[in-house]
């Protein structure tokens, strides 16, 4: 079975921050892009075998949505 989950990705100077919304404590890190999609793909996986089928069908339940705001900046 497969789903698809959130996945918020940061970048900064140190390279990039990934963490799955869905998941709590969930997260990973790479040098690159790339790097930390394979590293938060891999984090996710071992994850879901954790969880119990109970959990997981609650995850999955979830509804997350993402978006823009426009904001005033000084």
């Amino acid at each position: 079975m497969k789903n698809n989950l959130n996945i918020i990705i940061e970048k900064d100077k140190y390279g990039f921050y990934a963490y799955c919304p869905e998941l709590k404590g969930c997260q990973s890190q790479g040098e690159t892009f790339e790097e930390t999609m394979e590293n938060i793909k891999e984090a996710i996986e071992l994850y879901i075998e954790t969880l119990s089928s109970v959990e997981l069908a609650e995850i999955l339940d979830k509804e997350i949505y993402t978006t823009n705001i426009e904001v005033p900046v000084a």
